[in-house]
């Protein structure tokens, strides 16, 4: 009796170690990642902008938990998104996402693709669907079960021949052939209807579809908005009168060193306001930004409304967040393409079970950290290829520590080079053997240069060897050395 007795216990014992180390279907969460484009830090009435309209984005960062310190490594060319999206997709982080995305451009080391992102889900049991922006070199449905309107990094036709009515826009005094509400236009309207509108369309019918089956879902939702060319409906221009829009505290007509750091006129980013910049483009291109921002802001409500209905919210993690940010003005730029925070820093919010409401964590993160945090969600052990971390420990206040004590890292081609550590923000231009210091608790917009400073050598110092550091980690074959002497930093 005593051996049956025994016996039992442990296979009740084995049972418990099952069922703690591995989640039925049934008990796997939902994943449900909303991507936007050019998408900066503080484009969000809940974070503090008082002019914008963003009621569903409000409610979600509400009912979740904020990372107020999420950043983009940068990019391989002028395309921005191209790495980011890269790096999220593949787990790898900037050049090792380049190196490895080549490669499938190539039609090689595809086997490699099985540790992406949507296929490490597909594994574990999920379904998966995608919908909108790609813009990885592999076609998606490669990685996704479900895949459906994919574009490109921008509507094409509006780089059509002869198509200037976009760009070098908008001049005081003269009549502005562009309209953002002109569905003749194209760019958003291709098709006949607003993109936005139909990624929308499409994550209502994932939910639906994923209500007549058992297995978790995973859903990639990829808006190309806020990206230009920034056409919403009227409505939402009607939000935001040209006069209700101050300008930007670090607006320049133009930054001295574009030229030097891969920002000149001729990049499509810059060409879309006049130079020298005047406060009227500004508000303009801000003002239409705003305007689609709101627009998307009503599609990211419906989904969200969709998925209450459902009545799978409950077991579902929301994340919202961006593959880079925008200049819009600040610093004389208009793009993403510089290591400035209006540019690398993008909003990302978390909500679900367990995730505290109305939360701000404000230790640095990169927003690839979220394809490791969903996968712990799930269950799923990390590869060895993963070279991102999981936030949710840090998300649900089980530990206090720095993912990245050895700084943020960042990239833009060869023109740029960006460490952020300890409240300073070091920025290099190999081209002209430039850096730039700032204090980011006292200077967080970036306006007050402080690598002229006797006082400040010593940290420019130290943040440079621990850049070098960070690049020899990433795989950054661009050797700083030979460009700066330490005495010169």
């Amino acid at each position: 009796m005593m051996r049956i007795k025994g016996l039992i216990l442990c296979f009740c014992i084995m049972g418990c170690n099952i069922s703690d180390s591995t989640k039925s279907e049934e008990d796997l969460p939902n994943i449900l990642f909303l991507f936007a484009d050019d998408y900066t830090f503080d484009a969000i009435h809940a974070l503090g902008n008082e002019i914008i309209h963003t009621p569903n984005l409000d409610r979600l960062i509400q009912n979740g938990t904020q990372f107020s310190q999420s950043f983009n490594m940068g990019g391989w060319n002028g395309a921005v998104c191209v790495a980011s999206r890269s790096m999220i997709i593949t787990g790898k982080t900037i050049w090792n996402a380049k190196a490895l995305t080549e490669q499938w451009a190539k039609k090689e080391n595809l086997e490699s693709v099985h540790k992406s992102w949507g296929k490490l889900m597909e594994e574990k049991g999920y379904q998966t669907y995608m919908s909108g922006k790609w813009h990885v070199s592999i076609d998606p449905k490669n990685v996704f079960q479900t895949v459906r309107n994919i574009r490109p990094g921008m509507p094409r036709d509006f780089f059509k021949k002869g198509n200037k009515k976009g760009y070098d826009r908008p001049k005081e005094g003269e009549v502005d052939l562009w309209s953002p509400t002109d569905s003749l236009n194209g760019g958003f309207w291709e098709g006949g209807k607003h993109w936005s509108e139909v990624t929308k369309d499409d994550a209502l019918d994932f939910i639906e579809q994923s209500k007549e089956r058992s297995a978790p879902f995973f859903m990639y939702i990829a808006f190309n908005a806020p990206h230009d060319p920034r056409q919403s409906p009227q409505s939402f221009l009607d939000h935001y009168p040209l006069d209700s829009i101050p300008l930007p505290k670090n607006w320049l007509p133009e930054y001295p060193y574009k030229d030097a750091i891969g920002n000149p006129k001729t990049l499509r980013d810059e060409a879309l306001a006049p130079f020298p910049r005047t406060p009227y483009a500004i508000k303009t291109h801000i003002k239409e930004y705003y305007a689609i921002i709101s627009h998307l802001d009503e599609q990211i409500g419906k989904i969200m409304s969709a998925l209450e209905a459902s009545g799978k919210a409950d077991n579902t993690y929301i994340f919202f967040t961006a593959d880079h940010g925008l200049s819009v003005g600040k610093h004389g730029l208009l793009g993403k393409q510089s290591m400035f925070d209006h540019s690398i820093r993008v909003p990302l919010t978390l909500a679900g079970p367990g995730i505290p409401k109305n939360k701000t964590v404000d230790h640095e993160i990169y927003l690839q950290d979220i394809m490791a945090t969903t996968l712990e969600m799930a269950n799923i052990e990390a590869p060895a290829s993963l070279e991102f971390k999981s936030f949710l420990s840090l998300a649900k206040g089980l530990e206090d520590q720095p993912l990245y004590p050895e700084g943020i890292y960042g990239a833009y081609v060869n023109h740029q080079r960006m460490i952020r550590k300890n409240q300073f923000k070091l920025i290099v231009y190999p081209k002209i053997k430039k850096t730039l210091l700032f204090d980011l608790e006292q200077d967080p917009l970036e306006m007050n240069d402080l690598s002229e400073e006797d006082e400040y050598q010593e940290t420019a110092k130290e943040l440079f060897e621990d850049l070098l550091i960070l690049q020899k980690k990433m795989n950054d074959t661009l050797d700083l050395r030979k460009i700066y002497s330490f005495d010169s930093v």
